[in-house]
C-alpha cells in the first residue's frame, strides 16, 4: 500500500447506519411533504401496450382524477357510468358501517379481534367493480370492501367472524381471514406476502389453460420487504402473467412507518419498473382514479400484455387491529391532516356535483345500510358468538382432511359421537 493510500485511509470518517424515522410522532404534527403529490389530471395515460420502462415516470408521479372541487379531470377521467359510481358509493359506505359495527362487537367480546379498513374503502370497492366474473383476488386482511362491492351475504361474513355453528369455514380461520371463492376472493392467509406468489401462480395457470380470467394480488407496504414479494415480481415479469400486483401503501405496517420497508427515497411502484413490470402510483382515496387504473391494468392483463404493479397511496385511519393503539406511535389526528382526504367524502362531493347524489340520499343510504348490518348481525348471533359459545362442532375436525375419510378417523368420529350421546343423556 502506498503512503498516499495509507493517508487516505487514516482520514476516513467512521461509517454510520441510516435508520429511517417517521415524519410524525405522538404530540407532533406529521409532515406529509414526503408523499410527492401531483395535481389532479396532470399525469399521462399511456397506451395499453406501453413498455414497462416507459412507465418509470408514472411510478414516481400520482394518478389522480378528482380535483379539490370534486370535478373529474385529466386523461384518466374516462366517463364512468353514474350507476356504477353509485354502486361504488354504497359499497364504500357499507364497508365503513360494517367495520364500525364489528369493532363494537369485538369490544363486546363476540369475537377475538377485528381489522377495519377505515380510510381505504375506495381501493377494494372500485377495483372489484373493474374486474370481471371469474377473476380471482388474493387479498390480505383489509380488503373487505372487495366483498362488499360484490354483495357477499353479510350473515356469512359475520358468522365467520364469530366462528359459530354457521361459520362457512367451521372455525378454522381467524376472524377477518375470509374465503369466498365464488365471489373471486381467495382464502386469506395469516402469513404475510404468500398471497402474492399464489396470485402469480394462479394467473400463470389461467394462461396455460388458455382461459380468459386474470388474478389480482394484494399486499401492504410493510410486506413488500418479504422475499415472497420479490419472487412474485420475478415470475410475473418472466412469464408475463396476467395479474395485477396491488401494493396498498397506507403508510403504516402495524407500528412501523412505510420508510422502514423501503419507501423513503423511492416509491414501491418503482420496484415494479426495476423488475420489468409496467407500474403506476395512484391516489387510493380517489374512487375514479382507482377504477380507471384498475380497468387499465385489467385490460393489459387480458390482452396478454403482462402484469401491472399499482401502488395505492392511502392512509390507515384506524388502528392496525383492535389490539393496537396507534396513539403510541403517531399523532392522534393524523388522518384529518392527510392531504388525500376521505374517499367517501370525495366521491360524495363528485356525485352531488354531477347531480347523481344528494345530502338527503346520503343520510337515507346510511340508515338503510346500518339497518342491513344490524339485521345481519342479529341473524348471525342466533348461531353463537365467542361470548355465548355454540361454535362449530368438535366432529368437524375430522372433515375436509381427506377426500374419503379413512377407517381410523371414522372410528375416532364414532367414539366422539358416542361420548357426546353419553354426555347428553347424563351418564
Amino acid at each position: 500500500m502506498t503512503e498516499r493510500e495509507e493517508a487516505g485511509m487514516s482520514q476516513s470518517k467512521p461509517l454510520t447506519l441510516h435508520v429511517p424515522e417517521p415524519t410524525g410522532r405522538p404530540g407532533h404534527e406529521t409532515d406529509f411533504s414526503y408523499l410527492h403529490l401531483a395535481a389532479a389530471g396532470a399525469v399521462q395515460r399511456p397506451p395499453l401496450d406501453v413498455l414497462p420502462s416507459d412507465t418509470a415516470d408514472l411510478a414516481y408521479a400520482l394518478v389522480r382524477v378528482l380535483d379539490d372541487d370534486g370535478n373529474a379531470v385529466g386523461p384518466w377521467a374516462s366517463g364512468i357510468d353514474r350507476e356504477l359510481l353509485r354502486r361504488g358509493m354504497r359499497a364504500m359506505m357499507k364497508t365503513r358501517i360494517f367495520d364500525a359495527r364489528m369493532v363494537i362487537a369485538q369490544r363486546q367480546k363476540k369475537m377475538s379481534f377485528y381489522m377495519q379498513s377505515l380510510g381505504e374503502e375506495a381501493i377494494g370497492s372500485a377495483h372489484a367493480l373493474a374486474l370481471q366474473q371469474g377473476d380471482m383476488c388474493f387479498p390480505t386482511y383489509r380488503q373487505q370492501s372487495l366483498l362488499m362491492a360484490r354483495d357477499v351475504p353479510l350473515v356469512d361474513l359475520i358468522c365467520q367472524l364469530f366462528s359459530n355453528r354457521r361459520d362457512p369455514l367451521k372455525g378454522r380461520q381467524l376472524p377477518v381471514l375470509y374465503s369466498v371463492r365464488s365471489a373471486g376472493f381467495f382464502t386469506v392467509s395469516g402469513n404475510l406476502a404468500t398471497q402474492f406468489i399464489q396470485a402469480v401462480g394462479w394467473a400463470m395457470a389461467s394462461a396455460i389453460k388458455g382461459d380468459t380470467k386474470i388474478a389480482s394480488a394484494w399486499i401492504g407496504d410493510g410486506s413488500t420487504a418479504e422475499s415472497d414479494f420479490h419472487t412474485a415480481l420475478t415470475f410475473a415479469h418472466v412469464y408475463r402473467a396476467p395479474v395485477i400486483l396491488n401494493v396498498v401503501n397506507n403508510q403504516w405496517a402495524i407500528s412501523s412507518f412505510q420508510s422502514l420497508a423501503g419507501g423513503e427515497s423511492t416509491t414501491f411502484a418503482a420496484r415494479g419498473v426495476g423488475c420489468g413490470i409496467a407500474s403506476l402510483r395512484v391516489d387510493g382515496n380517489d374512487f375514479l382514479a382507482v377504477y380507471a387504473a384498475s380497468s387499465w391494468a385489467a385490460e393489459r392483463a387480458r390482452n396478454n400484455l403482462g402484469p401491472t404493479l399499482i401502488e395505492w397511496v392511502t392512509y390507515r385511519a384506524g388502528p392496525h387491529s383492535t389490539s393496537d393503539d396507534p396513539s403510541k406511535y403517531r399523532p392522534a389526528d393524523d388522518w384529518s391532516h392527510f392531504p388525500l382526504g376521505d374517499p367517501i367524502a370525495r366521491l360524495k362531493q363528485h356525485l352531488i356535483g354531477i347531480g347523481a347524489w344528494s345530502e338527503q340520499e346520503h343520510l337515507d343510504t346510511e340508515k338503510e345500510l346500518e339497518a342491513q348490518v344490524i339485521a345481519a348481525q342479529k341473524e348471525a348471533e342466533r348461531y353463537g358468538t365467542l361470548a355465548s359459545g355454540r361454535s362449530a362442532g368438535a366432529e368437524t375436525m375430522f372433515e375436509d382432511v381427506y377426500k374419503e375419510m379413512p377407517a381410523h378417523l371414522r372410528e375416532q368420529l364414532r367414539q366422539l359421537r358416542q361420548l357426546q350421546q353419553s354426555h347428553q343423556s347424563g351418564e
